[in-house]
């Protein structure tokens, strides 16, 4: 057992401890939250004038998928070869000994959704997986965690534009996407026969199936305002669960987003506006969505912004008007949410996954350093 004394604790469910508090941990799991708990043989870190925050969630990111200081040799987040490819995992893919993984723990980050990039209309499965490690298996939290499908700008850039077939049009992209998801009911219905009726094996539509049964989450890259709006048709048109992945112009149609209730994950914010569906990107944003009720996380889309500066980000965003307890929901409880592990991780209170993280002083200081780092209730890193 692991007794957290007097730490300042952000529990992020309810109700803090802002004049210090004790937090009792035994086999990875949060006991009780509390002052004056008793000891009962634990160890004991004492935490006076520090500050307790849950592990840091990035709910869309590619970390490991594109390595960092390799290059094309370990570039493996997009299979731009064909369209629809639901089959890919990014299991099969990623590199746990990629070094971004302990940049990230080391700045309080515990737990990041990867997976494949926007190239594709449908490009594979994403993950759930700690940053504390070096071996998969032990890393690994939900797999598969979502399916990854793009509207806008990138299908129609690499295989339009780049190759010269569809898609070429937002039209293309979603009819394409259309089709792949009535030939997997097609394919689920046939599943229901008996005998030689069966189909064989699709390892494309048995995910497309997933999604369309509701057991797989869809993460739909769109920034846009409009195709915000298609990828909102078409997840009520196939009763998808879906979330919004960038929302870029969410900000602009912000009664359409709230009457939506789909989950945002917003961003990356941090950077320059490089391309046509990024100009109407602004840091107002996330202020924006909190005054209208929306909630919603913030991603770093690592390798845009480095996995370990999400809490930069939303600390830029509380400069722009954001408040101080929503950008923290904003990577934590809402990021948890998000990706529908909200039962495990985000908050520090009994029943949760002992994943937190132990500050100097306010985790949105971009001076504060991260003293220690704990993982299933495990010190995982110290500085």
């Amino acid at each position: 057992m692991l007794l957290i004394k007097n730490a300042r604790l952000l529990t992020m469910a309810g109700r803090d401890y802002p004049d210090g508090a004790d937090m009792l941990v035994n086999d990875g799991l949060i006991v009780s939250v509390g002052t004056g708990l008793p000891e009962l043989g634990a160890e004991v870190f004492d935490a006076s004038g520090l500050t307790a925050l849950p592990g840091i969630i990035d709910a869309h990111c590619h970390v490991g998928m594109w390595e960092d200081s390799i290059g094309w040799a370990g570039s493996d987040g997009n299979e731009i070869t064909k369209p629809v490819t639901p089959e890919m995992r990014a299991l099969d893919a990623i590199n746990p000994e990629d070094r971004c993984f302990a940049d990230a723990l080391r700045s309080g980050v515990t737990l990041a959704a990867t997976g494949p990039g926007s190239a594709n209309v449908v490009g594979g499965q994403f993950l759930a997986m700690r940053t504390a490690g070096t071996r998969l298996d032990d890393m690994l939290v939900k797999e598969p965690l979502a399916l990854k499908i793009a509207f806008g700008e990138n299908p129609k850039r690499c295989y339009g534009e780049s190759q010269k077939k569809e898609p070429m049009t937002r039209m293309a992209t979603a009819a394409l996407l259309r089709q792949a998801l009535v030939d997997a009911r097609s394919y689920q219905r046939k599943l229901a026969l008996e005998g030689d009726k069966q189909p064989d094996r699709d390892l494309g539509k048995e995910t497309l199936a997933a999604a369309l049964s509701g057991q797989l989450r869809v993460k739909a890259h769109a920034h846009r305002a409009d195709d915000i709006r298609t990828a909102l048709r078409i997840r009520d048109e196939f009763k998808l669960n879906m979330t919004l992945e960038h929302c870029t112009e969410g900000w602009r149609i912000l009664d359409a987003l709230k009457a939506a209730r789909c989950p945002v994950i917003l961003g990356p914010l941090f950077g320059d506006r490089s391309k046509e569906e990024l100009r109407n990107m602004t840091y107002e944003a996330p202020a924006m969505l909190s005054g209208a009720g929306i909630r919603f996380a913030m991603m770093t889309d690592h390798p845009v912004i480095p996995l370990e500066y999400l809490p930069v980000t939303v600390a830029i965003a509380v400069r722009h008007g954001l408040p101080e307890r929503a950008a923290l929901e904003a990577i934590t409880i809402n990021a948890a949410w998000a990706i529908g592990l909200d039962d495990r991780f985000g908050s520090l209170e009994p029943g949760k996954e002992a994943d937190f993280a132990l500050y100097e002083g306010d985790p949105l200081d971009a001076r504060t350093k991260v003293r220690r780092v704990y993982v299933r209730g495990l010190l995982a890193h110290e500085a």
